[in-house]
């Protein structure tokens, strides 16, 4: 590809912002859609918890969460939310742990690193793959991320997950809500991040349990400490308050403001089939430009585990792919800056951990048109810096 014959691009993404967490805003959204914040009020006054049951009510009309299923909001965003599950719910019997990017290995670590839990069993894939699904044991218990978002390889659906499981199946889903279909009968326990699909605000984070995950609370005590910002039951009771808007620390009633809007506006476009309509038309732009493409392809080797929220490239140009792993860092590098300063894209880059590249989020915030926008930009970009970079290289 050389940059003489690449024209600089005429047109921008209306909305440069391709950021994997937080992510782009609603369409459309404004300071204005935080009127209604209840401000300098206790969020534990009656208005204060009718502000955050909303948001549990709207986010089981959206996502079709089973009426006895529980809905939470919890501290410390999606992080907050998986370690709350993994510290009061491990322990039982054997556990699965799965893991093919950063966070699902974070995961890893924490089970076997920090709760020393004695019978852990490991399914580890590179970025770009999956483990061996058919080798996972629902005798035991299962975590996994349903979609990893620093790979951009997600599972294709729940159907490896068995229904007649003796464990509980515990999901990661922070990228995968409101852009992909969760079978909720699949699912034990399920978490998330208001930054994420929805565009929301960050350090609150959702979780959702199944009956099954209740009864683990209920009988299971575990031999470690628990503090108060894990803890989910008192006197072996569930702690319903949690479940019904009663948070356990204090929220930002902005960021619930924000939150309501967000949830009001998936409602508004038709609800979760137009979300993962909108998200998955991303990825399909993204595909169309690649089966063309001299010098990116999916980080995802399978088509069918291509996540359609974190969209992540890879260089497959010959002399950019024969650098070596710090060249090709100082490339990305090099690149996602050049598109920032075009403002084209801004955090275009790939996550610090995974293979050098371009991540785009695909969310449903983000518009069809802007993603259609930024790929010249990608393309010209790439041109212009190995010009700079590998000039005498060049065809």
């Amino acid at each position: 590809m050389n940059a003489s014959s690449i024209s600089r691009p005429s047109r921008r993404p209306s909305n440069p912002l391709f950021s994997s967490g937080p992510c782009a805003k609603r369409p459309g959204w404004s300071l204005d859609a935080l009127d209604g914040a209840l401000l300098g009020r206790s969020h534990r006054s009656k208005p204060g918890k009718a502000k955050l049951k909303e948001v549990i009510d709207l986010t089981r009309a959206v996502l079709g969460i089973p009426g006895d299923y529980r809905i939470g909001i919890v501290p410390a965003s999606d992080t907050g939310a998986v370690e709350m599950a993994l510290w009061s719910m491990l322990g039982a019997r054997g556990v699965d742990m799965l893991a093919w990017e950063s966070f699902g290995s974070e995961w890893v670590t924490d089970v076997a690193k920090q709760l020393k839990l004695p019978d852990v069993r490991n399914l580890i894939a590179p970025y770009g793959e999956l483990p061996d699904l058919s080798t996972v044991d629902f005798s035991r218990d299962v975590v996994f991320t349903w979609n990893g978002t620093t790979a951009g390889v997600r599972v294709e659906n729940g159907d490896w997950i068995a229904d007649d499981r003796q464990g509980l199946s515990i999901c990661d889903a922070t990228s995968a809500a409101f852009a992909m279909a969760l079978p909720w009968h699949k699912i034990d326990v399920a978490t998330w991040s208001w930054q994420k699909v929805l565009g929301g605000e960050a350090a609150h984070g959702m979780l959702v349990l199944s009956p099954r995950a209740v009864e683990r609370l209920e009988t299971f005590q575990p031999d470690r400490p628990l503090p108060k910002i894990f803890r989910m039951t008192k006197n072996g009771k569930l702690i319903e308050g949690i479940f019904e808007g009663d948070t356990i620390n204090t929220p930002s009633m902005l960021c619930v403001e924000d939150a309501i809007d967000g949830l009001r506006w998936a409602l508004s476009l038709g609800g979760l089939t137009q979300l993962i309509r909108r998200s998955e038309q991303n990825l399909r732009i993204v595909a169309d430009w690649v089966e063309t493409s001299p010098w990116a392809d999916f980080l995802a080797k399978d088509p069918a585990n291509r996540s359609c929220t974190s969209i992540c490239l890879r260089f497959t140009d010959p002399d950019v792919a024969a650098l070596s792993e710090e060249g090709q860092a100082a490339f990305a590098k090099k690149l996602s800056a050049l598109l920032e300063k075009e403002e084209a894209a801004f955090d275009a880059g790939s996550y610090r951990d995974a293979p050098p590249g371009l991540r785009l989020w695909g969310g449903a915030t983000v518009e069809n048109e802007d993603m259609e926008a930024v790929l010249p930009w990608l393309d010209w970009a790439f041109a212009t810096v190995k010009a700079e970079m590998l000039g005498s290289k060049q065809p």
